[in-house]
């Protein structure tokens, strides 16, 4: 697969809802199916990006709405075969941490679990960043740090990058949020680029605005909103693998991340060398969203731009966990 440099202008308007849909209609949408998963590797010897520090870098994987760390199982499991070091992260209020609402056990209670409240509607993307900005830390002693981010992972990215970019030799973006121009995920979300996102196909369940959360019942067995999750998270996937994949997500995301500031600042995360795995197949963030963003991004950093991977996957990524660490791999040597 060949590099493709993506450059043009964007349009940078967020006032208007994408299709007329409401803010909280789109952050719900935003948030909903960005479970998917994603994994790394790195393989080869690598400089820090301020040049200080080289050796083998640890990869830090930061997973999406209502996943886990659990997703990156089988990926980390290949990194070990081929002798690499990454660590995926749990990030608070999800994989031991989670709550499922009592409700949303078998046999559910559906008009309750509209209305159970749950504690991570507590939990903001400041939360996120200080908990990976911890392990970043602790990585670092052994060498360099790679970031990885993929769906909503790359907010949470971005605000990594945000406070600690010397401790951080590339950031990798897979099929991932990086607002720079517009504010949020939930301004990304109102763009027409973003119009066609199959996200807005899962549905969600209809909680009040004060509950704090986006809520998706994984556990349905509706048919429909089986067809629907397939569709935006992996399309091209055996219905068994999609079951597979759908109980190992979460059924809460808090809504303040999708509507949180996350713009990558310039003289923080822009000095940071970055990669995007663009999707080519992914309906929940659509090649013309993720255009859009690597656009933005370069040109808010015009003497750092994206390097940008394009793969023939849906969002949750390739079914074959080598091509991930293989792309990964690239990343290592690119950074020497």
């Amino acid at each position: 697969m060949s590099d493709s440099d993506m450059r043009g202008r964007s349009d940078t308007s967020d006032s208007v809802g994408a299709g007329g849909r409401s803010r909280r209609g789109v952050l719900k949408a935003a948030v909903a199916g960005a479970g998917a998963v994603a994994a790394v590797g790195a393989g080869a010897s690598v400089a820090h990006a301020d040049g200080r520090r080289r050796g083998a870098p640890t990869f830090v994987l930061v997973h999406g709405s209502g996943s886990n760390s659990y997703g990156w199982s089988a990926v980390l499991g290949e990194l070990g075969l081929r002798g690499h070091r990454a660590i995926a992260v749990d990030l608070p209020g999800h994989g031991p941490g989670a709550y499922f609402p009592v409700s949303y056990q078998a046999p559910q209670d559906l008009e309750r679990l509209r209305t159970e409240p749950s504690p991570i509607a507590k939990v903001t993307l400041a939360d996120f960043a200080a908990h990976v900005v911890g392990v970043v830390r602790a990585a670092y002693r052994n060498g360099p740090v790679i970031l990885v981010g993929q769906s909503l992972g790359g907010a949470t990215v971005n605000a990594v990058a945000n406070q600690v970019p010397e401790l951080i030799s590339h950031l990798v973006y897979a099929s991932a949020f990086c607002p720079t121009q517009h504010t949020s995920v939930l301004q990304l979300m109102t763009t027409p680029e973003a119009s066609s996102s199959a996200l807005y196909w899962i549905p969600s369940v209809k909680t009040p605005p004060e509950l704090g959360v986006s809520r998706v019942n994984w556990r349905s067995g509706d048919p429909a909103f089986f067809a629907a999750a397939k569709a935006a998270l992996a399309s091209d996937w055996p219905d068994a693998e999609v079951r597979a994949l759908l109980n190992i997500l979460e059924p809460d995301e808090s809504a303040a991340i999708g509507a949180s500031d996350a713009r990558g600042l310039p003289a923080k995360w822009g000095r940071v060398p970055r990669t995007y795995l663009r999707f080519t197949k992914d309906r929940s963030i659509p090649p013309t969203l993720q255009d859009l963003m690597i656009r933005e991004a370069d040109e808010t950093t015009p003497h750092n731009r994206f390097r940008v991977r394009s793969l023939a996957a849906p969002h949750i990524g390739p079914r074959d966990v080598a091509v991930w660490a293989d792309e990964l791999e690239l990343v290592a040597r690119m950074c020497r």
